[in-house]
């Protein structure tokens, strides 16, 4: 199937005359995730991960993913004639390497300019250039050859009440026109969809488990301007945007819009987002300020309306996880069991909570050798048998009325191994280092991913992950500037009082097992003296970390103070919650030790 997509496009890049063609995982809003419309990427390679870039030549492809993808990767594009680059590792090109090294003198090289943000369509620009290319951006090859690919989505929109944003739209509104001001420009295009969610109050469902609208925005002194399918703009949503001063215009007619901006005119956008067609729609006359959305920073930092229903999120995500470690524990070798219907009975429990609307991200349920697998998905033909032995991993979360959740817990399923055991404590030490952590203000994510990674470093052990992401209210998952890595420079912004974000390391043995802990924390602020304002994490996840996967000796007395106080937090807020059954197990599971 693969090898005959390869050959219908390479037929329409022959047309042409484009000697590379570049099929990335995006949309036309740089979306982490994308909808069914826009899985080109997945259609022209088979590979299911969400990140991803297939390069086409007339004699090759190659599919660029990162660590969290490299074991799957590898068994999905089996018999392709697809070649796994693994991003970042040593001698492995980098996309723009590979296409410098191939891209022949005069030659031309292809994408979809509404696929490809406008920051790396500088770069592949630059590329041809040296090769006096040409570029072909006009055309979705992809598309011509995809016949029966989904329509683009058009689902509801629904306004959030104030109740639940803690800030009303003309308010957001207000605050990016004076940072617009402040950098004097006429106009802001905005077109992350998360981004232009958070400002207009509404959620819709045009990306599966992302609760976003597919649209764009143009905000000046006097217009806001949303651009939306009309089909979604239903007397209730037009009422809402005429009271808050907002027009529509056709989904579509963005890029004429951009196109008649005036000359000697001001626009503000951030070109890593903004796709490549957008920003070569601009005229030369206008000016171009490529800085960061304002929006970003804004929706990073929680008030504390959004905080407080976050924590009651949390606490209901809570006791759907305490129960299914419950069921997990109780049934595990007496119940049949496996990775897919261990994952649909935990959905179940979550879409009990009353404000539960969906899942956050497609569930991780790796059993065994699976766990290894960061970012592995239970297909019919992967899915197995869970033994009541050995390590489940499961990482899950939710979308609710109050936010957005996400844990990760690893389940003892039966005996383990005193190298699982070793391993899981180290892995325990490192969410606690930095879920404990105390610093000034300024500090970033960079600055301290070495808590988490240093009990792992110790014994010349690692993830090839982020330790840690923001996480959006209601919206995506994952969500920046803040985050923690080391190697990360997005994630140099300094921590801010309201922002959270997830504390995840792990440990993946192919092969065997893997093992990540996660919990989610809101920076807050502490002390503030002659030293500066210092700052703390408030953890929000309450579930027990399992002790029967964890080796005591290792854990000195400091860290066994940690995990008791985190475990006696859990038992107060979560038992209340549960059947007097569940309870009794709960006050076993979080016991000091």
């Amino acid at each position: 199937m693969i090898p005959e997509r390869l050959q219908a496009l390479r037929a329409e890049m022959s047309k042409r005359g484009i000697s590379i063609y570049i099929v990335p995982t995006a949309d036309f809003h740089e979306s982490e995730y994308v909808g069914e419309h826009f899985t080109a990427r997945k259609y022209i390679t088979g590979f299911t991960g969400s990140a991803g870039v297939a390069v086409v030549t007339m004699s090759e492809a190659g599919l660029w993913t990162d660590g969290r993808y490299f074991v799957q990767a590898a068994a999905q594009l089996e018999g392709s004639t697809v070649t796994l680059f693994k991003m970042g590792e040593e001698g492995v090109p980098t996309v723009d390497e590979y296409i410098e090294k191939t891209l022949g003198e005069g030659e031309t090289l292809g994408f979809d300019g509404r696929v490809v943000n406008s920051t790396w369509g500088a770069k592949l620009e630059d590329i041809v250039a040296k090769k006096n290319g040409k570029m072909a951006v006009d055309e979705d090859l992809v598309d011509i050859i995809w016949t029966d690919r989904p329509a683009l989505s058009k689902e509801p929109v629904r306004i959030l009440d104030f109740k639940f944003t803690g800030k009303e739209t003309a308010d957001k509104i207000a605050d990016i026109r004076k940072v617009m001001e402040e950098k004097n420009a006429d106009v802001h295009l905005l077109t992350s969809l998360y981004d232009i969610a958070w400002v207009l109050n509404v959620r819709g469902n045009d990306i599966k488990y992302v609760p976003v609208v597919l649209s764009y925005l143009a905000l000046t002194k006097e217009e806001c301007i949303w651009f939306v399918q009309e089909e979604v703009v239903t007397e209730e949503i037009k009422a809402y945007l005429d009271a808050n001063h907002i027009t529509t215009r056709p989904y579509d007619s963005f890029y004429a819009y951009v196109k008649e901006i005036e000359n000697g005119k001001t626009v503000l956008i951030n070109k890593s987002v903004v796709n490549y067609r957008i920003v070569s729609s601009i005229s030369e006359g206008v000016t171009v300020v490529d800085e960061t959305d304002p929006s970003v920073l804004m929706k990073s930092q929680k008030n504390e309306v959004e905080l407080n229903n976050t924590r009651n999120a949390h606490i209901k995500d809570a006791v759907a996880m305490c129960k299914f470690m419950y069921w997990l524990k109780k049934n595990v070798g007496t119940l049949p069991m496996t990775e897919i219907s261990a994952s649909d009975y935990l959905e179940g429990l979550r879409k009990e909570q009353e404000g539960c609307f969906d899942l956050s991200f497609n569930t991780i349920c790796g059993y065994a050798a699976h766990g290894a697998i960061i970012h592995y998905g239970a297909t019919e033909e992967s899915n197995v048998e869970i033994k009541p032995e050995g390590l489940l991993l499961v990482d899950s979360g939710g979308q609710y009325l109050e936010g957005t959740t996400d844990i990760t817990r690893t389940f003892a399923v039966g005996p383990v191994t005193d190298e699982m055991k070793s391993d899981f404590t180290r892995v325990l030490r490192s969410n606690l280092h930095l879920a404990n952590a105390k610093f000034v203000h300024g500090v970033s994510g960079v600055n301290l991913d070495v808590l988490a990674r240093q009990p792992l470093w110790e014994v010349n052990l690692d993830y090839k992950h982020g330790t840690g992401h923001g996480v959006g209210h209601i919206l995506n998952v994952h969500e920046g500037p803040n985050g923690f890595h080391w190697g990360r420079k997005g994630y140099a912004h300094p921590l801010e009082e309201g922002m959270i974000t997830t504390d995840e390391p792990g440990i993946y043995i192919e092969g065997k097992y893997g093992i990540r802990l996660e919990n989610e924390l809101i920076c807050r602020k502490g002390e503030k003296n002659e030293y500066g304002q210092f700052m703390y994490f408030e953890p929000i996840t309450f579930v027990p970390f399992d002790l029967d996967a964890i080796e005591v000796s290792q854990l000195n007395e400091t860290e066994k103070a940690w995990l008791n106080a985190y475990h006696k937090e859990v038992y107060e807020k979560i038992a209340p919650l549960l059947t007097e059954e569940e309870a009794e197990w709960l006050k076993e599971y979080t016991r000091s030790i």
